[in-house]
């Protein structure tokens, strides 16, 4: 899996060592700066994918400030992370329109789920059918995104092909062939990720076995789902359960 690059914009040097020790154990590549300017030339030099950023920086420009910047580059999402939660604070930082917003003190889970999240939202921000307000002139996406929608709504059922397919109005090669060039990876490949994401959920969010969750989305055996989950997460499901489930 190629690497994904994340700024973190934290001035309390052990708070920011935490949240670059809780993503490099899941596969990210973390630059720490500890100011506005810092930031912009690393936005600047390197392929950044997220920036998490702390509000109250000890400097003369706050983290909003770089939401601002981040909001008119337009290309980068990012997050706050941030002990402030005061009125004040979240009418400035909404008009920053931030991806996500995480308030300390946090769980490690906190950080990742909302890390992956927003990373995941933002890959298919341009064939997610609920963020376009009017209908696009190319026909043939917007097929697609009707289809992606299904999805994702029904991800705790067991999904055919071929019924994906005939929503679009293609014949199954061609849906294939077009979910591939478009949402860059197969149809098969997009829903296990999906079914895995809502597994994390249940895992720690909820007591239910791991038979029944993998019963639940449609996996056709536990041992499917097992090996599936360790293979995307480079952990067992009875693993991660037991290192992030809320107490």
């Amino acid at each position: 899996m190629k690497s994904c690059f994340v700024l973190i914009v934290e001035d309390e040097a052990l708070i920011a060592m935490h949240i670059k020790a809780i993503l490099e154990d899941e596969g990210y590549c973390v630059f720490l700066v500890n100011n506005v300017d810092d930031a912009i030339s690393c936005i600047e030099k390197e392929s950044i994918a997220l920036v998490l950023i702390d509000i109250h920086l000890n400097k003369d420009k706050d983290g909003v400030s770089l939401g601002k910047y981040l909001l008119q580059l337009d290309r980068i999402p990012y997050i706050y992370i941030t002990s402030y939660i005061d009125k004040e604070t979240l009418d400035r930082v909404k008009e920053t329109r931030p991806y996500g917003y995480i308030v300390k003190p946090f769980k490690d889970i906190d950080v990742i789920t909302s890390t992956s999240i927003v990373l995941n939202n933002y890959k298919y921000k341009e064939i997610d059918i609920l963020r376009k307000k009017e209908v696009p002139n190319d026909f043939i996406p917007y097929r697609l995104k009707e289809v992606i929608a299904f999805i994702n709504e029904n991800i705790e059922q067991k999904l055919e092909i071929d019924e994906l397919a005939s929503k679009s109005q293609w014949k199954r090669h061609h849906f294939m062939k077009m979910f591939t060039k478009y949402v860059h990876v197969s149809p098969y490949q997009y829903i296990l990720t999906r079914k895995i994401e809502k597994a994390k959920i249940l895992l720690v969010d909820t007591a239910i076995p791991l038979n029944q969750i993998a019963y639940e989305l449609g996996f056709k055996s536990y041992a499917n789902f097992s090996n599936a989950f360790k293979k995307n997460c480079n952990m067992t499901a009875e693993n991660y359960r037991k290192r992030f489930q809320k107490k």
